[in-house]
């Protein structure tokens, strides 16, 4: 991607005159940031007019910033559905030695799919479709509640992560940083950034290690063996739309041993246990 063809200067911009990086920053701009039904939020980022706001400093996979308008079939702007969302483009991402070229949009919507498959809405609406630089993945912007600090949860143990670290074994999440988890108001926690999920290879590093080695409770293995079923099942038939055969076959089997395990996954000796950085 020609990065000079980019539009990089948001409105609201930094001190610098520049891009705006900071996610607290964005929430804090006077963009549409509506509550929105997981369908609605779905119909409105396959189907909704995109337009590029700008682009997000510190992604090293060029991810823009954009609106998504759904003009109101009376004809009256103000009545128009219009929210904010991320979308990271297939020729913006960044080669890596350890994955594909090209495929992590498509591992973002595959981590999406899975949550779904859980019940417990760990990640943000997100779809595969076309935009102003082609095939991209779109994700719906979460306003984030300024008043929770992620590094705090991740220090303090916070209950509400052990969700998320159970879906990140599961996945195979190569990059769960404390900045790609997204307290809400009313206290839930979102996850984002899986562009580096369900390799065949295991290789988790999280920041989410205080429950190693402890027992999943009821719930946490009533999920794990639903989404076991659903990779039998139209779970598995969707992923493998999105993924390589052998990562959807992994993905079963990694599960089946947490299952047989019982418990949490202790960090690999042989592997890096955290991302860098890991905020």
């Amino acid at each position: 991607m020609d990065e000079e063809a980019l539009p990089i200067e948001v409105d609201g911009e930094d001190d610098d005159g520049g891009e705006v990086d900071d996610a607290r920053e964005i929430d804090a701009l006077d963009l549409p940031m509506p509550v929105l039904a997981v369908d609605d939020a779905l119909d409105l980022l396959r189907d909704g007019e995109l337009e590029i706001v700008g682009r997000l400093y510190a992604s090293s996979n060029n991810a823009l910033l954009c609106l998504l308008r759904r003009p109101s079939p009376a004809g009256d702007a103000a009545a128009d559905i219009v929210a904010t969302c991320v979308y990271k483009p297939v020729v913006g991402e960044r080669p890596l030695v350890d994955f594909p070229d090209g495929t992590l949009a498509r591992r973002e919507v595959a981590a999406f799919e899975a949550s779904q498959a859980t019940g417990w809405d760990i990640v943000p609406p997100t779809v595969l479709r076309d935009g102003p630089f082609g095939e991209g993945m779109l994700q719906l912007w979460i306003r984030t509640d300024p008043a929770v600090d992620p590094v705090g949860l991740v220090v303090e143990s916070d209950p509400r992560l052990r969700r998320i670290a159970v879906f990140d074994a599961a996945i195979n999440n190569t990059d769960r940083k404390a900045g790609h988890l997204l307290p809400v108001p009313g206290g839930h926690v979102y996850g984002v950034d899986h562009g580096v999920t369900f390799s065949p290879v295991p290789k988790l590093r999280t920041v989410l290690w205080s429950w190693r080695g402890e027992p999943f409770a009821a719930g946490e293995l009533e999920v794990l063996r639903a989404l076991r079923a659903g990779l039998d099942d139209a779970l598995g038939a969707t992923l493998r739309g999105l993924l390589a055969p052998i990562e959807v076959t992994a993905t079963a089997r990694r599960i089946d041993r947490l299952l047989e395990a019982g418990v949490f996954p202790e960090p690999d000796p042989r592997r890096p246990a955290l991302p860098w950085p890991p905020v």
